[in-house]
């Protein structure tokens, strides 16, 4: 009865689906630590300036805005000249 019951877990592929899966989040949490350590003041620097909008706060923009050219029109759409910026 003993031996049956050895010989079954032993042959048993049930544990193959759980290492499949440790696998799989082990490569995930890689992915995330890469990911936070990359852009992670980036981040904080935005959170820190939504939560500070949130409370009531000014908060200072610290993205470069767009110049904006009014000229364009429907003719002009597609066009670029690098010399001027449009």
């Amino acid at each position: 009865m003993m031996r049956r019951f050895l010989k079954k877990l032993f042959n048993s592929q049930s544990g193959q689906g759980m290492s499949e899966y440790l696998i799989i989040v082990a490569l995930i949490a890689v992915a995330a630590i890469g990911v936070v350590t990359v852009f992670g003041q980036d981040i904080r620097q935005l959170f820190s300036g939504t939560t500070e909008s949130l409370a009531g706060g000014q908060s200072t923009n610290t993205a470069v805005k767009a110049h904006v050219n009014k000229k364009k029109d429907l003719k002009t759409f597609g066009t670029y000249k690098a010399a001027s910026g449009d």
